[in-house]
């Protein structure tokens, strides 16, 4: 069969890529065209357009690049035309996502959506949509299914593809990854400011502030793959603070505790069971709008799932010098890890366990 499918940022190209070769052990005839990135396009297939091509963040950036977004969206309904698939596969990416599905409806291409919007979070009322335009739906967070019966949309819940990701990735020795990035013997602590520069720009200045009150670690920063190291050292060059690109894994493998940006990385650092502090911080127009709309307890995954706080999140305002050094403290606190650890092991279970990329191949082939 012909696949479209359309991933936006890291971790749908990740996701992504998890469930074409899923898809190949399914179909041995399986062709890919797709908007994502290296990891789909190292599995094979043609590469449309990269997702760093439309990293627009907030909701300011998407309006000072709407008449881009908008030809982006002709493009690639043209694209879908010229190829005509047997699937059409969304990847989250709900902005772009939903008004593609929309049109596609019409066309009566089959429509397949990997990873919900977070509707759940904000403008439930794009569930009617979603019930008009998506011909099947496959989620990953535990409480999606619940949420989407109460609309009276059956949904598929397959699990969490970071569980696959992270348990079949190859072993990361620690001396040498330590020596390969000229990583000391002190105790690692992670940062981990997101992958897009407005948000890199807004956390990093603030968490780098902790490196010279923590002396007996050292702060290492996450470099994404979106990303080049030069801009990185705009914000830590001249310090002791050392950088790791595109290694966020193995990284995280020998981390103590960790500084993260709201995101899947909460969810990512949890289950290579990290203690974190969840930080996060938007331009003054897109969080009053958001602040707004979103109806969420909490921000981070880990606190979503576990429906309670786990992890500390510190939001907007409350993301500073005083509160970081406050809670990053408390983390290097004995008791409180082994609270945190074991949360996190209860999180694990709520996942679902392995398979979420296999079950979605086969529910996708033979649907």
């Amino acid at each position: 069969m012909k696949y479209y499918i359309i991933a936006g940022e890291a971790s749908g190209d990740l996701h992504a890529s998890n469930l074409m070769k899923a898809l190949q052990k399914e179909d041995s005839k399986a062709d890919f065209r797709f908007w994502g990135g290296d990891l789909m396009q190292g599995v094979g297939g043609t590469l449309v357009k990269h997702y760093k091509e439309r990293a627009f963040m907030g909701f300011a950036e998407v309006l000072m690049n709407l008449r881009k977004i908008v030809g982006l969206i002709s493009f690639c309904k043209k694209d879908i035309v010229n190829y005509q698939p047997d699937q059409l596969i969304f990847i989250d990416n709900s902005g772009f996502n939903l008004r593609i599905a929309k049109w596609a409806k019409k066309q009566n291409i089959k429509t397949n959506y990997y990873i919900s919007p977070q509707v759940w979070a904000s403008r439930a009322g794009r569930v009617e949509a979603i019930k008009r335009d998506i011909d099947a739906m496959y989620v990953i967070l535990p409480f999606e299914e619940a949420f989407y019966k109460k609309y009276n949309y059956k949904v598929n819940f397959v699990g969490h593809p970071l569980i696959d990701a992270i348990a079949n990735r190859s072993i990361t020795d620690e001396q040498s990854f330590r020596s390969d990035h000229g990583l000391g013997e002190k105790p690692i602590i992670a940062l981990l400011p997101g992958s897009r520069k407005q948000e890199i720009t807004k956390m990093l200045s603030v968490m780098l502030k902790m490196a010279p009150k923590f002396s007996d670690f050292q702060f290492v920063i996450a470099g994404a793959p979106s990303q080049e190291e030069e801009f990185y050292k705009t914000f830590f060059s001249g310090t002791s603070v050392k950088f790791v690109a595109n290694k966020t894994y193995d990284l995280l493998s020998i981390s103590h505790t960790a500084l993260v940006t709201s995101g899947t990385a909460t969810l990512e650092t949890a289950l290579f069971k990290v203690p974190q502090v969840v930080c996060y911080k938007a331009g003054n127009i897109s969080y009053q709008i958001a602040k707004r709309i979103i109806t969420l307890k909490f921000i981070s995954l880990v606190n979503l799932i576990m429906d309670r706080e786990v992890v500390t999140e510190l939001i907007q305002h409350d993301f500073n010098e005083k509160r970081v050094t406050k809670e990053l403290t408390k983390l290097l606190d004995k008791s409180h890890r082994e609270q945190v650890l074991k949360d996190y092991q209860e999180l694990e279970k709520k996942l679902g366990g392995k398979g979420a990329s296999a079950k979605t191949a086969s529910l996708i082939y033979n649907g």
